[in-house]
């Protein structure tokens, strides 16, 4: 086993691009080599600052292998020590500024739904993605070209996709808008029912985007879209690379056919073996219960020596002991065996069992030793990381097969640049012993892949061929990144509690997708990747809950009103927070939105995100849901907080946060599938109620007016139409539209306890049936009411 590269190799110039000068953060190089160069000589000065590697959140690696992951200065795999001047130089180049005082935005009320099927979208693997199309509704809704947007949990980066193609005029048109010659973006009206009315919103350009993840791995990918190299080199030279590989490993996917001629290898599936109660010899799982004729995997089936019924949960394991020379320790694993070989052989696709010289192949790898470097660490503590503990695979070289280990490492051995990190983890997931082989649409072997969101190993493994699979992805990537320029978007690698980095209101909007509660285990999905790349992230901020890492629902909710309050420090006064939300619990959704509150954020409209293609959990779970939420909040303006200084010890302050809180309310919102209109929670005299004492209570101010009086100066100072309260400037559009709809929904039950739950659901109900996946997403909403004195109760868990 050898070492990684040395920082020597790292230092060479990046040579990404085609040569000639290059201009960066105001000073000009005679290449982007020399940029590189010198900006990865003042990080690595940086990374002897013992203070540098105090930042929260500072990911875990050595300094080679931080300097090796970045590409300073527009992304570095730690805390970015350039984005104030990132910043200073974008504000510079904007050509007129809009003042907070002019800057108006509605929340973006309306439901949006985008697929996953885009080939940016697919690129690259990660458990959980906001289509791009899907933020660029936002981004273009809330900004201007030029305008800074900010994600703190920016994942793979579709924010930055999204703020680049916001530029993009066909994209743009994409999404159902008009792109007028001068840039005017219209799209059709959102209020109006028949979609006949066009209005300008936004205007076509580039906006700038500052992304930030806590995941080392998470911040590569998404340096990899949004700064991606000069696509023909970076071809040339993965082609290159892998001439060299198959020139190595090539031999280990070679097969037999039946006439002599010896077929090139595209996947091979392997089987659990399990021990029969009955008469103990092995059952091999593909040969008993796999139906390869009706593609059904059966649940019970007989014992192929003695005839028993079994299933899998009758029979025992069987075991496969050796010695791992990776590890010097003899290892003891569920035995899984090659069952099947499809391969090609005279440009045709064709099949077999495993024969005596396939078999003697596999154990003539098995038994030597990889000449180059591979990650043999310990999986990290974990609920996920550690769920293949039972059946002896433990250790992160142990997911994967030996031959595909071996090219792995070949090619790991051969990334001396930062974008060639990239032929690495597009299929360092893929190629594991977590991709299933499965029966989709008439033919087994399709579909399959590792599930999103666990590290769960199957009992039919499709092992593929990694060389074509990184042959593969080299044409995906040029049909993803085709659009997509680098110089717009800059990355960093930190806890988003803390991003000294970036100044005081200094972001225009801001999208975030966060984690939520225990859905997924980020840093433990990502151990296998970062194991590779050989920095990991820093879970000590991790946001989530989680038992090993000694975090419920109340560190999580810390956690996210830091990072929330974070949020609230950059973005201007006036601006937009856009968070999207994904999860089945209340008691997450109201931590979130107390997270948001405290932190100083008002929220203003609640809709619905449908991604279309829906989760593995989200098809196969009951309680599962299929659309995310979306949360409008916006940070008060600054002349409203001067004036609430003075006002607060009378009774003007309290109409004074209501007046500009109607402002930046929707005034009319339709239902996706009817067009009717429908009544706006924000608006129900009990919710503004709450807003109003929440911000009270926020300033550690006292609130000398209660719910009684509070109605009452709402009646005597805004029109009420249909249970909600208006300005008088939007009674007039509402009162409009209201005429001209041919129908309004009727108004929902007000939620604010269980028993006004229960009434709540049975109103729902007799309307139209639904499952729980159809109506979490409008209950969710409904907790905005719920009464502060009552236990919050789970949609499950209403009684009949």
């Amino acid at each position: 086993m050898t070492q990684p590269p040395s920082q020597a190799s790292l230092l060479q110039p990046l040579n990404e691009s085609s040569g000639g000068p290059v201009t960066c953060l105001g000073m000009t190089f005679a290449s982007d080599a020399e940029r590189r160069a010198h900006f990865t000589e003042l990080l690595a000065e940086k990374l002897k600052d013992p203070e540098f590697r105090k930042i929260e959140g500072f990911p875990l690696g050595s300094d080679d292998d931080i300097l090796a992951l970045s590409d300073p200065p527009f992304f570095t795999a730690c805390p970015n020590p350039w984005i104030a001047d990132f910043v200073a130089e974008w504000k510079k180049q904007m050509a007129a500024p809009s003042a907070d005082g002019s800057y108006h935005r509605e929340p973006f009320a309306a439901d949006v739904s985008e697929g996953k099927y885009d080939p940016i979208y697919k690129y690259h693997p990660y458990p959980t993605k906001v289509p791009h199309k899907a933020i660029m509704r936002y981004v273009l809704h809330y900004t201007e070209p030029g305008d800074i947007v900010f994600d703190g949990f920016s994942g793979t980066g579709m924010t930055g996709v999204a703020s680049q193609l916001c530029g993009d005029r066909d994209v743009v048109a994409e999404l159902g808008y008009r792109v007028e010659n001068d840039g005017t973006i219209l799209r059709p009206a959102i209020n109006e029912a028949d979609n006949s009315t066009w209005e300008p919103f936004s205007h076509l350009g580039v906006r700038h985007a500052v992304l930030n993840d806590l995941s080392p791995a998470a911040s590569y990918i998404a340096y990899n879209y949004n700064m991606p190299p000069d696509s023909e080199f970076f071809n040339r030279e993965a082609l290159r690379i892998l001439a060299e590989v198959e020139k190595e490993c090539g031999w280990m996917y070679e097969t037999k056919h039946s006439d002599g001629r010896t077929g090139k290898i595209n996947y091979t599936v392997w089987s659990d073996v399990f021990v029969c109660p009955t008469c103990t010899q092995e059952v091999i799982f593909w040969d008993a219960a796999v139906n390869k004729a009706a593609g059904k995997v059966k649940d019970e089936f007989p014992c192929p020596n003695c005839g028993a019924e079994l299933t899998k949960r009758s029979m025992e394991r069987a075991w496969d002991t050796y010695y791992d020379n990776t590890i010097n320790q003899v290892v003891r694993q569920a035995k899984q065996v090659p069952v099947h070989i499809n391969y090609e052989i005279g440009g045709r696709r064709a099949e077999k069992s495993p024969d005596e010289s396939d078999l003697a192949l596999l154990e003539k790898i098995r038994g030597l030793s990889i000449p180059h470097w591979i990650p043999s660490d310990r999986m990290i503590v974990g609920k996920e990381s550690r769920r293949n503990d039972p059946i002896g695979i433990s250790h992160v070289h142990q997911f994967y097969t030996s031959r595909n280990l071996w090219v792995l490492a070949k090619i790991r051995s051969m990334c001396t640049t930062p974008h060639r990190y990239l032929l690495i983890t597009k299929v360092s997931l893929q190629i594991t012993k977590l991709y299933r082989y499965t029966y989709q649409s008439g033919v087994w072997g399709a579909g399959g892949g590792p599930l999103s969101g666990t590290l769960y190993i199957p009992s039919l493994v499709k092992e593929l061929n990694i060389i074509e699979q990184v042959r593969d992805s080299l044409r995906s990537r040029r049909t993803a990144t085709a659009k997509l320029t680098a110089g717009n978007t800059i990355g960093s690698c930190q806890s988003t509690t803390s991003v000294l980095e970036l100044p005081n209101e200094s972001i225009d909007y801001i999208f975030v997708d966060p984690p939520f509660g225990a859905n997924l285990n980020y840093s433990e999905l990502a151990n296998l990747w970062e194991s590779w790349l050989r920095v990991w992230t820093n879970n000590n901020l991790e946001a989530i809950e989680n038992d090993v890492q000694g975090k419920g629902p109340t560190e999580y909710r810390r956690l996210m009103t830091e990072c929330f309050q974070e949020a609230y420090r950059v973005l201007k006064p006036g601006r937009w927070m856009t968070v999207e939300f994904s999860n089945t619990k209340a008691s997450v959704w109201n931590n979130i939105q107390t997270a948001l509150s405290d932190a100083g954020f008002i929220v203003a409209n609640v809709s619905a995100l449908d991604k279309k293609k829906a989760s593995f959990k989200a098809v196969t779970t009951p309680t599962a849901v299929k659309q995310d939420l979306v949360i409008s909040a916006y940070k008060p303006n600054g002349g409203f907080e001067e004036r609430f200084q003075q006002e607060f010890k009378t009774e003007e302050g309290v109409w004074d946060f209501v007046q500009t809180h109607l402002q930046y309310l929707p005034v009319i919102k339709r239902d996706a599938d009817s067009g009717r209109l429908v009544m706006i929670p924000e608006r129900d005299p009990r919710i503004l109620f709450d807003q109003m004492v929440a911000y009270y209570v926020r300033k550690n101010l006292p609130v000398k007016m209660n719910s009684q009086k509070f109605q009452i100066g709402l009646a005597q100072r805004f029109p009420f139409r249909d249970g909600m309260y208006f300005l008088p400037e939007q009674v007039v559009e509402y009162d409009k539209k209201r005429f001209l709809a041919k129908e309004v929904e009727q108004a929902a039950l007000f939620v604010a306890d269980e028993s006004s739950a229960i009434a709540w659901l049975r109103q729902l109900l007799q309307q139209k049936p639904q499952t729980f996946q159809e109506i979490h997403p409008q209950f969710i909403p409904e907790l905005g009411g719920w009464n502060k004195t009552e236990q919050p109760l789970e949609l499950s868990l209403l009684p009949g």
